[in-house]
């Protein structure tokens, strides 16, 4: 999973994913609606691969939670919609995810966050099961087996074409001669 190209946009709800960059900023697509438009380098624009949970021992990258989530929950969306549950669902599907979250620094507005990302990503079919991503990663690096080369035809060298000439040969005068009659 490759969170890279994705963003997270301050005042927007959704998530995105970048396009193609902009001389001042970037064409993003929502992954709800597929809306494209621009943002802009004044907005406030987070990649999801940089952003990280705190736990009790250190921090985790969301990707390791995504694909957490996605294990537990067997590829499908959590069962509530995270931005109306309360908090109690909300954590008790986070003991399951993330066992050492650090309770006093994530919060429940976090939690709905995370879970809501994590609905927005499966339906956009940006999650896979892990064994998915390392046959893909295996075939990916696994050499390809190509026909064996056929030996070309040897190319003979070009021969260089005439000069064409840029004056036209001027066409012979033809003359006539009358004949007189007699």
């Amino acid at each position: 999973m490759d969170l890279t190209n994705i963003l997270a946009i301050s005042g927007k709800p959704d998530l995105n994913e970048m396009v193609s960059r902009t001389k001042n900023g970037a064409i993003v697509k929502n992954l709800v609606n597929g809306q494209k438009f621009p943002v802009f380098s004044s907005n406030s624009i987070s990649q999801l691969s940089e952003i990280r949970m705190f736990t009790t021992e250190d921090e985790k990258p969301l990707e390791e939670i995504f694909q957490n989530a996605y294990n537990i929950l067997e590829g499908k969306p959590t069962d509530f919609d995270p931005k109306k549950a309360d908090s109690k669902e909300l954590f008790d599907l986070l003991a399951k995810v993330l066992p050492n979250y650090d309770a006093d620094r994530v919060h429940t507005s976090d939690a709905k966050k995370l879970f809501s990302w994590y609905n927005i990503l499966l339906a956009a079919g940006k999650l896979t099961a892990e064994e998915e991503e390392e046959k893909a990663e295996e075939t990916a690096d696994a050499p390809a087996t190509k026909k064996p080369a056929t030996p070309k035809k040897p190319v003979a060298p070009k021969q260089a074409a005439p000069k064409a000439t840029t004056q036209a040969k001027a066409a012979p005068k033809r003359t006539t001669t009358a004949k007189k009659a007699i």
